[in-house]
């Protein structure tokens, strides 16, 4: 007998396989991480077949970490890092190259060439995305360029591309598929048609027969026995872009709900309900996802550096031995220091969008030490959070009431009281840190039939309600903005 969902949150990082009872409830997680391939030139890429490795190796992990029979998993909901792109043999199901990381900039000659020919308004009107090589669409368009086998795949109409959903998908079920909310993410996407977009597709050089079938995030996509650990092929019903499954599994399913994910990078994601609204102040409109045949949009700023900062500390510079000291260094920090570090190691992004963009740290003394790069490399994630927010705020013309976060570094004390100081709103944390995985498994729960709408009141929250002077917030605030500036400059 069923009793079990299965959940595997495919990220930037590693992969995770989270099994859940008939309530909704964890019972245990394993996860697995993978190569970042890092070539000279600052190219960031990954093996799709490692990544898929790790995950049949992950769902054998948890099933044995839960002493469960795998055998009684009912379904299975996929949550993927977004705009991580892939492309591979239809006919062999080799990949033709690695996938380039969303991090990458390695396509931006590619958006230049685009914006030149005057398309750029088209693009962000129709797919709610400007022009940018951290999306897939630029990606693609530079693996054609510069992989032969792809280009020659090409013609044979026997390429597949698409995002890290879609390739997981395909090798778990055979089935070439991918969901609204990752499809909304390519820039090959009409969010207002909910179809590939021929024109724009073209421009890319892309022929949209080529690429997936975009179906409802809470459909059958398939079904698999996991690589053969099963007896039995269950049905993959639930897929999401690992943002959008936060959302979800925070339960923002109402138009005003806002969440951020704190992860590698991170995003600040707002339901904005059945209507699409454009940003003017730097952010994109993507689909939330399809739900009970019905779209909800989002409007978003991503951001490329926030919890890799603290890994940049940690890894690159040695200064600390974990994550977790940064609580704990920052609160130690000389409160008179006035360091102010902009991540912008590839750039700027949301609602900044500078590409060119230098990484630098400014504001020091010669009283500055270790306490305060750690405090300033805390601050500067509840900053570029609160400039994303401030955003949203002036596109949709209402107040943010409060902001929903997960992520690892949301168990960083310090740098959720700092966030809701910046903000001047509440910040709420759950109890529960994996909410990607955790809006997967709902998404295929409900979708099989194994959840009713309850599920979502599993989650307990902590509140962070702002506490900072409003003159010591605005000198904080305009000590940013002037970093932000120097970053910018040329």
């Amino acid at each position: 007998m069923a009793q079990y969902v299965l959940s595997v949150d495919q990220s930037t990082q590693g992969t995770k396989a989270l099994l859940f009872d008939f309530y909704g409830r964890l019972l245990a997680r394993a996860d697995l991480p993978h190569r970042q391939i890092v070539n000279e030139a600052g190219w960031v890429s990954h093996d799709p077949e490692e990544i898929y490795g790790n995950l049949l190796k992950t769902v054998e992990m948890v099933c044995g970490k839960a002493d469960a029979d795998p055998n009684a998993i009912a379904c299975m909901g996929l949550s993927n890092q977004r705009e991580t792109s892939a492309a591979w043999d239809r006919d062999t199901g080799k990949p033709v190259c690695d996938a380039i990381v969303w991090q990458c900039a390695r396509a931006t000659e590619i958006c230049s060439e685009i914006e030149k020919t005057g398309i750029g308004e088209a693009v962000a009107a129709r797919t709610g995305i400007p022009v940018s090589p951290y999306f897939p669409a630029a990606k693609l368009a530079w693996i054609l360029r510069n992989v032969p086998e792809a280009a020659a795949l090409q013609k044979e109409h026997r390429l597949c591309m698409g995002t890290m959903d879609a390739w997981l998908v395909w090798k778990l079920t055979g089935e070439y598929r991918t969901d609204y909310s990752n499809a909304s993410r390519t820039q090959l996407f009409d969010i207002h048609t909910l179809q590939w977009d021929p024109e724009i597709c073209g421009a890319f050089g892309i022929d949209p027969a080529d690429l997936p079938r975009v179906t409802d995030s809470d459909a059958v996509f398939g079904r698999t026995d996991l690589g053969g650990l099963l007896d039995h092929p269950i049905p993959v019903c639930g897929v999401l872009g690992d943002s959008h499954a936060a959302l979800f599994g925070q339960g923002c399913l109402e138009k005003g709900m806002a969440k951020a994910t704190y992860g590698t990078g991170s995003s600040v994601m707002m339901n904005i309900g059945d209507e699409a609204v454009s940003s003017r102040n730097g952010l994109v409109t993507s689909l939330a996802w399809k739900y009970r045949g019905r779209v909800n949009y989002v409007m978003e700023g991503n951001l490329n550096y926030t919890g890799a900062v603290i890994t940049w500390l940690k890894d690159s510079l040695g200064l600390i031995a974990s994550a977790g000291e940064t609580g704990e260094l920052a609160m130690a920090a000389n409160p008179a220091d006035t360091t102010c570090l902009v991540p912008a190691f590839t750039g700027l992004g949301a609602p900044y969008w500078a590409n060119d963009a230098r990484a630098l740290i400014c504001g020091m003394t010669r009283l500055t030490g270790k306490a305060e790069l750690a405090r300033a490399a805390l601050d500067c994630i509840a900053c570029q959070i609160r400039d994303v927010a401030a955003a949203m705020e002036k596109d949709t013309g209402s107040r943010l009431p409060v902001l929903r976060v997960d992520g690892g570094p949301t168990r960083n004390d310090y740098l959720m009281q700092f966030q809701a100081d910046m903000l001047d709103t509440r910040v709420s944390r759950p109890d529960a840190e994996e909410l990607s995985g955790i809006g997967a498994a709902y998404m295929a729960g409900l979708s099989a039939g194994c959840y009713t709408d309850r599920v979502f009141r599993n989650l307990q929250y902590r509140n962070y309600d702002p506490a900072m002077e409003p003159a010591r917030r605005e000198e904080k605030l305009a000590a940013w903005r002037h970093a932000v500036k120097l970053a910018c400059e040329k």
